[in-house]
């Protein structure tokens, strides 16, 4: 191993990020160009039913394999990994392009999700392996900028293929870009920090992917399914739930005993890692759990179209550029960083408590008000959080380290969005139940077109239970949101690494557990 590792030029790392762009920006486009087309889809394909496996199918294959991408770059390299998800994500979306009903859509959208999760997981280490974590504010905003370019394009392009061509193009669409990433990628991304075992050293934890598998499943459908397909006390819940349970504590026990563990317990023997991880799980759940409804406010309420409550999100994700790009060029130029994650908690609870305040009167710049500020959380919290998880470990472990620290955030995302959106359900039902009457108009199957037809007395009180909806799940995001504040100040600022040698790790932070 050796001793040092020549860092690459700007340039360099320039070029080679412009492949990671791309490549990003198929991870954070697909689901945003697929949801307009679907109504297109089951329409062509027939399986109503079956309509939400397409998303589902996706988000659990992804889930369950960003942690194992994370230990499979450390085991054979970062580049050969990353350019296999790309390769996997490809061979998914040409498959689904080709579907001919709805079970074989969802099965290649499960194959595009195993691809998927190795995208963002190969960008954040790849990223950790090119550039030291004290000059790597000098890039991130490079990367945050596909971010609002997803968000508001993504839908435009979808509705626009689906109208103009056919839904089969926009997983086609992605084939290209693939394609060219691929190219970059290849022919530009040097890794000097990069350290991969010799294959004498190989030992692969199958025990320790298998258990992980079964209970990130059964969790992922139990909060997914729990007071949707079925009532959360139901016997299909309760046996989901033992099993994640069951499935969890023997995953505990193999990693305990597994030569090359696909999650190394003793990372969370750093202070700092596992606060990290618990901010990015809490960060998640509150942050997706929240703002995936604040649409239903929008398009029901302040009566916008699905496309210009896509653009109406444009101040959010313009002030999370803004401040993720001047927080990491104030993380290079001080080398400290422990304020950002706390203004950004800070900053994210106001946000959230500002959304539950809204009403029918609030206006579309209020709106926006309130979307700077949880943007400004975002922006400090969504790079700083991954910032800290990498320069807590060594440089050999920076695939598993980013791997954990993005499934964390993700399993927050997903049980937040299903926990908020039961929540939601049942004060918009509550609600609607609570007038009583002749001619309440009914939540299942309501649509912004469908209530505007409507008398205007319906109308208002259906708009006032969607108010007590989201009023219910931006409070609840903001008292979660309050939980990443407290969590912000068990960070110990260690100082950040300028260099990408092999062994090289920060300071290490004060150990938990013994």
């Amino acid at each position: 191993m050796p001793e040092a590792t020549a860092a690459l030029t700007p340039r360099q790392i320039i070029t080679a990020m412009s492949g990671l762009v791309i490549a990003m920006l198929l991870a954070m486009l697909d689901n945003m160009i697929v949801s307009p087309a679907l109504p297109t889809i089951v329409g062509d394909l027939g399986g109503l039913d079956h309509l939400s496996w397409v998303v589902t199918g996706y988000i659990l294959a992804s889930t369950v394999a960003t942690p194992i991408w994370g230990k499979l770059g450390d085991l054979f390299g970062h580049k050969a990994t990353f350019m296999s998800s790309i390769t996997i994500f490809l061979i998914g979306s040409a498959l689904c392009g080709m579907s001919q009903d709805m079970l074989q859509l969802i099965l290649f959208r499960a194959i595009q999700g195993l691809g998927a999760g190795g995208l963002m997981v190969g960008i954040m280490s790849v990223i950790g392996l090119m550039v030291s974590p004290r000059e790597r504010g000098k890039y991130q905003g490079i990367m945050m900028a596909v971010m609002p370019a997803a968000m508001i394009g993504g839908p435009l392009i979808g509705g626009f293929i689906t109208d103009n061509l056919s839904w089969r193009w926009v997983f086609y669409v992605n084939l290209p870009l693939g394609l060219l990433s691929l190219v970059v990628v290849w022919a530009t991304l040097t890794l000097p920090g990069e350290v991969t075992k010799k294959a004498a050293q190989l030992s692969i934890d199958w025990l320790g992917a298998s258990v992980l598998s079964v209970w990130i499943t059964a969790l992922v459908l139990t909060v997914t399914w729990g007071g949707s397909q079925y009532a959360w006390g139901s016997w299909q819940i309760i046996g989901l739930a033992v099993v994640a349970i069951a499935g969890f504590a023997l995953f505990l026990i193999v990693e305990r005993r597994a030569a090359e563990p696909i999650i190394p317990l003793q990372l969370f023997s750093n202070r700092n890692f596992s606060v990290a991880s618990a901010l990015g799980f809490v960060v998640g759940f509150a942050m997706f759990g929240g703002v995936t409804f604040l649409p239903q406010f929008q398009q029901f309420v302040q009566g916008q179209s699905a496309t210009n409550s896509g653009l109406l999100l444009m101040p959010m994700m313009i002030s999370a550029m803004v401040v993720s790009l001047a927080g990491g060029l104030l993380i290079t130029k001080t080398g400290r960083y422990k304020a950002i994650p706390i203004v950004g908690a800070a900053m994210l609870v106001v946000g959230l408590w500002l959304f539950s305040t809204m009403d029918a009167n609030t206006s579309i710049a209020q709106t926006g008000l309130y979307m700077v500020a949880l943007g400004v959380g975002m922006g400090c919290l969504m790079q700083t959080t991954n910032l800290i998880a990498q320069n807590s470990v060594p440089i050999r472990d920076m695939g598993t380290a980013t791997g954990t620290a993005t499934f964390a955030r993700n399993m927050g995302g997903s049980i937040g969005v299903a926990l908020l959106g039961a929540i939601y359900a049942n004060q918009l039902t509550s609600s609607l139940g609570d007038t009583g009457g002749q001619g309440t108009p009914s939540a299942s199957g309501m649509t912004p077109a469908a209530l505007h037809q409507l008398p205007e007395a319906v109308q208002i009180v259906f708009k006032q239970a969607v108010v007590n909806g989201t009023h219910a799940i931006f409070l609840w995001g903001a008292v979660i949101a309050a939980a990443a504040f407290v969590l912000a100040w068990l960070i110990k600022e260690v100082p950040l690494r300028e260099t990408l040698t092999p062994d090289d790790v920060a300071e290490p932070a004060d150990s938990i557990g013994h």
